[in-house]
């Protein structure tokens, strides 16, 4: 299979292409189409070109545009879905790539009903105030390889809703799929709208340099945000970023295991644990904290873990070899220092199926708690004192998300009031919404998507006095 990017609204090849496998089986899934500075800087002329007339088509029009964007997920979600798994790795069925087709297309849908308002600072004798939001131009937009359309999907709705034109690159580890759908895409949109290219990093690197792009979206590790953020800086670009998790969960000594372990179980290994605001480091307290393993490793021992394509799989394998290494790593790492295995740990010997993993007998300052591991791992961290719980699930430099479990549902509020993130839940945990936003402090991020606060966020102020 060799797909094309999208340029003004036209297929175009490239010279040169890379293998994309499956992880799953390592066969080859098809070609990605490696894009030049060339071919990048056409996308943003086209989608710069583009942007005058976009941006003042009336806002009826762009919400339509929207609606059909979720219309045409509705109507390919299956063939999406069933390439998104051959390059992902995912399963079809559960949580995984039909479900993710889903969300994307309520995201849509919601996205689409959301409205910026005009609104009045001022009316009276001494003259009349408003403030209007602008669309910023051309919106450059980089996608992980977790949940790779619905995470374009939160970039790109909103940027089209505001009037904003955009150019996509997603993951080189997962590009078919997003290629599939921007070709799709364009059916319901003017040429140049929405524009895609694909390669490696280096493209996305130019991207955040282009003058003509007027802000980045990103969604990925702290690390790249870094590196996204520093090249944004010489055109003082726009930028929203939404980086790495290391999610703290804390379980009050009041919680009733036998309740809670499905939630904890899928709040930590939703798609894997490849997951920036899944459960990453669970903070128990001594009296449950034995009686929590047990029904935690028998929970997670009857997940049928297989090749995505397989209707029995509930899990599939890690994306890629490099994520593979990481948790590899991170758990022998923690074996060595006392970790327990409670269950998996024990990296095959060949293939990318990590087995689901929990790992006792834990504290901060061993690395598989300090770092975010992004896969089917669960470090268990004992405590006596909530207030030191508190203390260790504060002391991170992300800030994505956190959980509080317990029956008294004040206590945990009050509790989740302190932790240092950008949302927390009770009982419950990566239970995300389009109409609640979502951004991380510290090295989690900057700005926040979702809701009308997300959708400011692809827009400028513009004041006027009269």
């Amino acid at each position: 299979m060799t797909l094309s990017m999208t340029i003004n609204g036209q297929p175009r090849a490239a010279a040169k292409t890379r293998e994309v496998p499956n992880p799953s089986t390592g066969a080859i899934v098809g070609q990605m189409p490696l894009a030049t500075a060339a071919d990048l800087d056409d996308a943003v002329a086209a989608a710069k070109a583009a942007f005058v007339k976009w941006s003042a088509t009336p806002d009826d029009v762009r919400v339509k545009a929207c609606v059909d964007i979720a219309d045409v997920l509705h109507a390919n979600a299956e063939e999406l879905a069933q390439l998104l798994t051959r390059e992902q790795g995912k399963p079809l069925g559960g949580l995984g790539s039909r479900f993710e087709l889903g969300g994307a297309e309520g995201w849509a849908r919601y996205t689409a009903g959301l409205e910026l308002k005009p609104k009045i600072l001022q009316d009276n004798q001494d003259g009349k105030v408003e403030l209007f939001r602008k669309p910023i131009g051309v919106v450059g937009s980089i996608t992980p390889w977790n949940w790779p359309l619905m995470i374009a999907i939160w970039h790109i709705v909103p940027a089209l809703r505001t009037g904003n034109t955009v150019v996509i690159k997603p993951s080189p580890y997962t590009p078919l799929s997003t290629l599939r759908m921007v070709e799709l895409l364009n059916t319901v949109l003017p040429p140049g709208v929405l524009n895609c290219v694909t390669g490696e990093d280096s493209i996305g690197a130019l991207m955040s340099a282009h003058e003509d792009i007027g802000k980045m979206v990103f969604t990925g590790s702290t690390a790249t945000g870094k590196k996204v953020m520093a090249s944004a800086a010489g055109t003082l670009k726009r930028l929203t970023l939404e980086l790495g998790g290391n999610d703290a969960g804390i379980v009050l000594p009041d919680a009733k295991p036998a309740s809670i372990v499905e939630g904890i179980f899928w709040g930590a290994f939703i798609n894997n644990g490849q997951t920036c605001g899944a459960l990453k480091r669970l903070y128990v307290h001594d009296s449950i904290h034995d009686e929590l393993c047990a029904v935690l490793v028998d929970y997670a021992s009857k997940i049928p873990v297989g090749d995505g394509l397989d209707e029995r799989s509930v899990l599939g394998p890690i994306q890629n070899r490099m994520q593979f290494d990481k948790v590899s790593r991170l758990v022998e790492d923690a074996k060595a220092r006392g970790g327990q295995v409670l269950l998996g740990g024990q990296a095959p010997e060949k293939g990318l199926f990590y087995p689901l993993t929990i790992i006792a007998g834990l504290t901060n300052g061993i690395a598989l708690v300090d770092e975010e591991q992004f896969g089917p791992v669960l470090p268990i961290i004992r405590y006596s004192n909530v207030e030191d719980a508190i203390a260790m699930a504060n002391d991170n430099p992300n800030g994505l998300d956190a959980s509080v479990w317990s029956n008294d549902i004040a206590a945990a509020k009050a509790i989740a009031a302190r932790m240092e993130c950008g949302t927390t839940w009770i009982n419950k945990h990566a239970a995300i919404q389009p109409n609640a936003p979502m951004g991380g402090v510290k090295n989690s991020g900057i700005g926040v998507e979702f809701g009308e606060e997300g959708l400011a966020e692809y827009t400028t102020i513009q004041v006027a006095f009269s």
